[in-house]
Protein backbone atom coordinates (compact mmCIF):
# COMPACT_ATOMS: atom_id res chain seq x y z
CA UNK A 1 0.00 0.00 0.00
CA UNK A 2 0.75 3.68 -0.78
CA UNK A 3 0.03 6.29 1.22
CA UNK A 4 0.69 9.76 0.82
CA UNK A 5 0.16 13.13 2.72
CA UNK A 6 -0.08 15.93 0.27
CA UNK A 7 0.52 19.09 2.08
CA UNK A 8 3.26 21.97 2.25
CA UNK A 9 4.94 21.12 5.85
CA UNK A 10 2.15 22.39 8.01
CA UNK A 11 1.89 21.44 11.61
CA UNK A 12 -1.63 19.36 10.41
CA UNK A 13 0.07 18.01 7.44
CA UNK A 14 3.41 16.70 10.08
CA UNK A 15 0.65 15.12 12.41
CA UNK A 16 -1.16 13.13 9.57
CA UNK A 17 2.14 11.48 8.48
CA UNK A 18 2.47 10.60 12.47
CA UNK A 19 -1.49 9.50 12.69
CA UNK A 20 -1.07 7.61 9.31
CA UNK A 21 1.96 5.68 10.32
CA UNK A 22 0.69 4.83 13.67
CA UNK A 23 -2.47 3.87 11.89
CA UNK A 24 -1.24 1.60 9.60
CA UNK A 25 1.14 -0.19 11.94
CA UNK A 26 -1.50 -0.51 14.81
CA UNK A 27 -3.89 -2.28 11.89
CA UNK A 28 -0.61 -4.46 10.50
CA UNK A 29 -0.21 -2.81 7.17
CA UNK A 30 2.74 -3.40 4.85
CA UNK A 31 3.04 -0.15 3.66
CA UNK A 32 5.27 3.37 2.35
CA UNK A 33 4.40 6.94 3.42
CA UNK A 34 5.33 9.59 0.89
CA UNK A 35 5.03 13.10 1.55
CA UNK A 36 4.08 15.32 -1.42
CA UNK A 37 5.06 18.91 -0.39
CA UNK A 38 5.22 20.76 -4.34
CA UNK A 39 1.98 22.48 -4.91
CA UNK A 40 1.42 21.37 -8.47
CA UNK A 41 1.90 17.54 -7.45
CA UNK A 42 -1.20 18.56 -5.11
CA UNK A 43 -3.44 20.16 -7.12
CA UNK A 44 -2.96 17.46 -9.42
CA UNK A 45 -5.02 15.17 -7.42
CA UNK A 46 -7.85 18.03 -7.35
CA UNK A 47 -6.89 18.90 -3.43
CA UNK A 48 -8.15 22.20 -2.59
CA UNK A 49 -7.25 21.90 1.02
CA UNK A 50 -4.60 20.66 2.71
CA UNK A 51 -3.53 18.39 4.83
CA UNK A 52 -4.61 15.71 2.37
CA UNK A 53 -4.41 11.89 1.75
CA UNK A 54 -4.14 9.96 -0.57
CA UNK A 55 -4.17 5.74 -0.92
CA UNK A 56 -2.72 3.94 -3.72
CA UNK A 57 -3.69 6.87 -6.11
CA UNK A 58 -6.54 7.70 -4.67
CA UNK A 59 -7.81 10.84 -2.39
CA UNK A 60 -9.84 9.52 0.68
CA UNK A 61 -9.25 12.79 2.63
CA UNK A 62 -8.89 16.77 2.30
CA UNK A 63 -8.60 19.57 4.57
CA UNK A 64 -8.75 18.18 8.09
CA UNK A 65 -7.28 15.94 10.57
CA UNK A 66 -8.82 12.78 11.40
CA UNK A 67 -9.03 10.65 14.46
CA UNK A 68 -6.59 7.52 15.01
CA UNK A 69 -9.63 5.16 14.27
CA UNK A 70 -11.12 7.37 11.16
CA UNK A 71 -7.70 6.97 9.79
CA UNK A 72 -7.87 3.27 10.56
CA UNK A 73 -11.10 2.72 8.87
CA UNK A 74 -9.47 4.46 5.66
CA UNK A 75 -6.81 2.38 5.19
CA UNK A 76 -9.04 -0.97 5.95
CA UNK A 77 -11.32 -0.05 2.74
Amino acid sequence: MVIKVLGKGCKNCDRLQQLVVQAAKEIGLTFTVEKVTDINAIADYGVLRTPALVIDERLVLQGKLPSLMTLKDLLER
